[in-house]
């Protein structure tokens, strides 16, 4: 069973290639959404009022949008943050592995999707890694709906989706429909012969 790393960049649609990975008799994980469960427990919560004070936490809550801000503020907070997540995301990654491993019949692949996948260094983790591009305009129209004016800003930490795509063992183009980037994720799961 293939263990492959999923990005793109923001707006390219690599959640929606997630969902269709899935479809396809895939077992996938969001690393964003191990992030988000992350913050609602108590050691990512502790540690963050400890680093910037109880207003990232109102009501005993992260605030992601406070952190982010306190996070991307200046280069040592952001990689105190990411000291922090990364690790635990590591192990949620692993143990997650391991289950779906032992499942029977196996899945077809098991995918994660990781945003920062050649930023963190994760990629020699995987089998394979797969980027998902988009036009630009796609991008944006994509990130703006979702409340992301940020592109450039948050782009800025992020490899360009060419660097992605030159750096991925399959790259995936999401400019169609959702049934075109199926097709195109069909085409390269019989490539792995699964």
């Amino acid at each position: 069973m293939p263990f492959l790393g999923l990005t793109g960049g923001i707006g390219a649609g690599k959640s929606t290639a997630l969902a269709a990975l899935e479809r396809l008799g895939a077992a996938v994980l969001s690393s964003d959404a191990v992030v988000h469960e992350l913050y609602e427990g108590e050691q990512l919560r502790d540690a963050a009022i400890d680093r910037w004070g109880p207003e990232v936490a109102p009501d005993g809550v992260i605030d992601r949008a406070a952190v982010a801000e306190r996070a991307f503020a200046n280069a040592e907070d952001r990689t105190w943050l990411e000291g922090m997540v990364w690790p635990l995301v590591g192990a949620r990654v692993a143990a997650w592995l391991e289950g779906v491993r032992a499942l029977a019949p196996p899945p077809r692949a098991a995918v994660v999707e990781v945003p920062l996948l050649f930023e963190a260094g994760l990629d020699a983790l995987y089998d394979a890694t797969i980027a998902v591009i988009a036009d630009e305009s796609a991008r944006q129209r994509r990130a703006a709906g979702r409340g992301h004016a940020l592109l450039r800003e948050r782009g800025t930490r992020q490899l360009s989706q060419e660097e992605k795509a030159r750096r991925a063992t399959f790259v995936i183009p999401n400019d169609g429909s959702e049934e075109d980037l199926e097709r195109e994720l069909s085409a390269m799961l019989a490539k792995l012969g699964r």
